[in-house]
Formats: C-alpha cells, structure tokens, sequence
C-alpha cells in the first residue's frame, strides 16, 4: 500500500484475463484501447488494424496475452493503459 491505495498486481502471462474481465475493462475504455496495435505479435498476423473488429480483438486478446497493452491499472472506474510508470504517478496523483 502506498499514499493510501492498495495495488494487485497480475501477471497476465500467468493469470490471463477471462472474457467477462476483458469485456468490463473495455467499458471503461474500448477494446481498440486496451489492443496492442505495435505489439510484434500483432505485426506476424499481417492483419490491418481497420479490417479487426471488437469481437476479433476480444478473441486475439484471450488467445494472445501479449495483444493487451500493458500496464493496464485501474482505479475505481478509471482506467490508466500503457501510461509510462512517470506518467502513472502523475494520474495517481491526480486522484488525491
């Protein structure tokens, strides 16, 4: 616990989320922001980012951990994706 929040840490490779997870967070964002556009595993598919689709994000995310960008924290109903640890910090921090 730190400046009075408590963190839950998890390894998405170890622990991957379930759709239902998936599907929440993506409320509170969307799915094209929690995807991971530049990840080298989205680059072998060959697909064009305009051809996929929500549900077909949703799929490749379950089948691929590596496709969620990371880190993803959440806040309450606020969602922090891909922030650098300096800008999480800083949207912490906003938070007080």
């Amino acid at each position: 616990m730190q400046k009075g929040l408590e963190l839950e840490e998890r390894d998405y490779f170890k622990e991957p989320l379930k759709r239902e997870e998936l599907e929440e967070l993506a409320g509170l964002s969307s799915f094209s922001d929690l995807f991971a556009w530049r990840s080298p595993s989205f680059k072998k598919m060959g697909l064009a980012a305009e051809d996929v689709s929500e549900a077909e994000m949703l799929r490749l995310m379950l089948e691929e951990p590596r496709l969620l960008r990371r880190p993803v924290t959440r806040v309450g109903d606020k969602l922090i994706i891909g922030s650098s640890p300096k800008m999480l910090e800083q949207e912490l921090a906003g938070l007080e």
